[in-house]
């Protein structure tokens, strides 16, 4: 009875410690917005370059009308632990009957440095038939990184650019109109993707001249406002930028300590010799 009382209070504090770490790496699922929709609306426009980017947030529907040809961009933030994932779709409003022939998609996802992210899962590009007036387009990324050596190409906390447009298309279609939505989620994938090491700052514009007062970026860290060279910044994450100070993968750590020297104890205790000392004999 006295190991029970002993072993019970810790294993349930392990327990619970296991049950908080379990359900942060199981929850895929992105945060639904305010009002209960699986999207909410956002910005009307899209930019023609990487400096003109309009910024939205994950959870946010971007839309813009644009022209077959143009070259669209947005950017997003995605911090330490998230796998972004785009989803982009392409409406052809009313000129189904005027294309000539055949149309393809492409929608490519660039971090902080500009740096092209392979996509992991989705179809990052997608044709329309000339009889058609929608193509849907989507790419996951790998998981975002809090640090990563200077060679690799790993993602990293920071800004996310997404460029949509047409790559394959008759030229008597170019400058046809379109209807371009754009959404982004970033599912948190727990501290099993944590990595020891983090930035000194998220990979945003103008983060490198920051500290020494000459950034091009808006330093006042709205992330919203353009910098002083016209460049957008991306919004910063609802809770801010983590740059990887802290991770379930601690609990993981703490609990697996405290399981192991249960263990050790109620080991050592079930194997022990008995020392009770032995009744005394007495002479007839």
């Amino acid at each position: 009875m006295r190991i029970t009382a002993m072993l019970t209070g810790p294993l349930l504090t392990a327990a619970l410690l296991l049950g908080t770490a379990g359900g942060a790496v199981a929850d895929e699922t992105p945060t639904p917005t305010a009002d209960g929709s699986e999207s909410a609306a956002g910005p009307t426009e899209a930019g023609t370059s990487f400096r003109t980017a309009t910024a939205f947030k994950p959870g946010q529907r971007a839309t813009a009308e644009a022209s077959t040809g143009d070259y669209l961009y947005w950017v997003f933030p995605a911090d330490t632990g998230q796998r972004p994932t785009v989803t982009a779709t392409v409406t052809l409003p009313g000129s189904a009957a005027a294309r000539k022939g055949a149309a393809t998609w492409r929608v490519d996802v660039y971090d902080g440095l500009r740096r092209r992210q392979p996509c992991v899962n989705g179809a990052q590009t997608g044709a329309v038939a000339a009889d058609a007036d929608t193509v849907a387009l989507r790419c996951t990324l790998r998981t975002v990184r809090a640090w990563a050596e200077p060679w690799a190409n790993d993602p990293l906390p920071g800004s996310y650019y997404v460029r949509l447009t047409v790559v394959s298309a008759q030229e008597e279609d170019l400058g046809l109109p379109v209807r371009t939505e754009i959404e982004a989620s970033t599912a948190d994938r727990g501290g099993a993707y944590a990595v020891g090491g983090k930035l000194a700052a998220p990979l945003v514009p103008g983060v490198a001249d920051a500290s020494t007062g000459t950034g091009t970026g808006n330093e006042s860290g709205s992330g919203t406002d353009d910098g002083e060279d016209g460049t957008v910044l991306a919004s910063e994450p609802e809770d801010g930028w983590s740059s990887g100070r802290w991770t379930d993968r601690w609990i993981w750590t703490v609990a697996g300590g405290v399981l192991g020297a249960l263990a050790g104890i109620a080991g050592y205790t079930l194997a022990r010799p008995s020392r009770r000392p032995s009744a005394p004999s007495y002479g007839a």
